[in-house]
């Protein structure tokens, strides 16, 4: 990915024509678990649009193929190792295309992980023939100051979230409109290249020709906050297995994002470390028994432990539960402190709404509704993606929510930078080097 402007077109135009052919799959690459689900396109509403996003039943998609399988060589919502991951998501696709009755040659995927960063960038031109063309937005775009984000990283997404013609602020769409100076706000998120790299080469080894890559942190937004959350502000908290992703919306787009590098894993490793039992145990008992909310019942309520060690003593001890509640609360309240840290970086206190939607499949554990108000504020909710149409009654729960979001991305993608013919000599990255490299020289 040297030329990330030309790749992301090239993956722009790979998912229209695999919208018009009808089928596309869509990969949720996790810590926990790997996602796919197959869908067929059955309308052409999709096409086109004024770059709002249709809710989820309104879409004109239906999921006609779904398979999860247990992730393998996946660290920190990373990857850790080539082989084991890249099994992983053949047995997963084979498993959906199977259910599908049909070949999926390309897949949009999103992933966790990356240590995402947020900018906030903004960029002004003069209207050349006083209504605002798309050439024009294609400009201004181009005419934002691009922060030197480092050269291990890659923008993932470059969306403009407001523009302003003359005094005018808050406008979505400026284009047809009749005015003299044009400037845009646009939030860009960055991830390190490493982790966007391995993942395309992972894919490309299975086979499957990758049509977008989506943040975890985005997708998970999209399908967890209703419209009202989404365009009032709302901050989406999606609880995974190897990672917590962070997003916070404003005018139903992501002006935030942020990672936590923990997640219910750490949680299963804390029991199986504290209880001195193998990690497999200890994520059947936290499935079962966990809680965070402790009860006087809790202190005579006992859990078998059980074992395969062949000691009988060792495999016949029991716990209560009151224990296991001791070990798996302070690694949520430590996860929910990362949390609150980055919503403060952002400044969430700001925000004329305060609504937290908790998601993904940590989220899923007894008594964190009462734990996190706590430690976040008072608006709290826990969030489940919302339906969308074929969806299989095994994946519609909080578990899901990025790879439902992933659906509605794929169907209606925001408009992003590179959706606009920008000129190759205004290329902000590019005129960016230019300038490194002119300072190197003359300094």
């Amino acid at each position: 990915m040297t030329d990330l402007y030309e790749a992301q077109r090239a993956m722009r135009n790979m998912r229209k024509a695999a919208l018009q052919r009808g089928v596309i799959a869509i990969l949720d690459v996790g810590t926990s678990k790997i996602a796919c689900l197959v869908l067929r396109f059955d309308g052409e509403r999709f096409m086109g649009g004024d770059g709002v996003g249709a809710l989820a039943g309104q879409s004109s998609f239906r999921v006609i193929g779904a398979a999860t399988t247990r992730s393998r060589g996946v660290r920190f919502g990373e990857i850790e190792s080539m082989p084991e991951t890249e099994r992983a998501i053949r047995t997963a696709v084979q498993a959906a295309q199977k259910m599908a009755q049909t070949r999926v040659d390309h897949v949009i995927a999103c992933f966790s992980g990356g240590n995402p960063r947020s900018y906030g960038i903004a960029g002004q031109v003069d209207v050349e023939y006083e209504t605002v063309s798309e050439q024009d937005v294609a400009r201004v775009l181009a005419a934002s100051d691009v922060p030197d984000y480092g050269t291990h990283r890659e923008v993932l997404h470059a969306q403009p979230v407001n523009f302003q013609l003359d005094h005018r602020s808050g406008l979505k769409d400026p284009r047809g409109q009749i005015g003299q100076t044009l400037a845009v706000d646009m939030h860009m998120l960055t991830v390190d290249t490493a982790t966007i790299q391995n993942l395309l080469y992972c894919i490309k080894r299975c086979d499957l020709e990758v049509a977008g890559l989506a943040s975890g942190a985005y997708v998970s937004g999209i399908s967890a906050l209703v419209e009202d959350e989404q365009e009032l502000g709302a901050a989406c908290v999606d609880l995974g297995g190897g990672a917590t992703d962070v997003s916070i919306f404003m005018k139903k787009h992501m002006i935030y994002a942020d990672s936590v590098r923990m997640g219910g894993e750490h949680v299963t490793s804390d029991i199986a470390m504290g209880l001195q039992i193998p990690f497999a145990t200890a994520e059947r008992i936290k499935t079962f028994y966990g809680g965070l909310v402790a009860t006087g019942m809790d202190d005579r309520e006992m859990i078998e432990v059980g074992g395969e060690s062949g000691d009988w003593e060792k495999d016949r001890r029991t716990v209560s539960r009151a224990e296991l509640i001791g070990i798996i609360r302070p690694r949520v309240e430590e996860i929910l402190e990362g949390v609150r840290e980055c919503l403060d970086a952002a400044g969430f206190e700001h925000m004329p709404s305060q609504q937290i939607v908790l998601t993904g499949g940590g989220s899923q554990i007894p008594g964190l509704d009462t734990l996190a108000p706590k430690i976040l504020g008072q608006n709290v909710r826990i969030g489940r993606p919302l339906r969308v149409q074929g969806l299989p009654q095994a994946a519609t729960g909080a578990a899901f929510a990025s790879a439902v979001g992933l659906c509605l991305f794929a169907a209606n993608p925001q408009d992003e930078w590179w959706d606009f013919e920008i000129p190759a000599e205004r290329y902000p990255a590019r005129s960016l080097k230019r300038a490194m490299r002119w300072f190197k020289d003359n300094w």
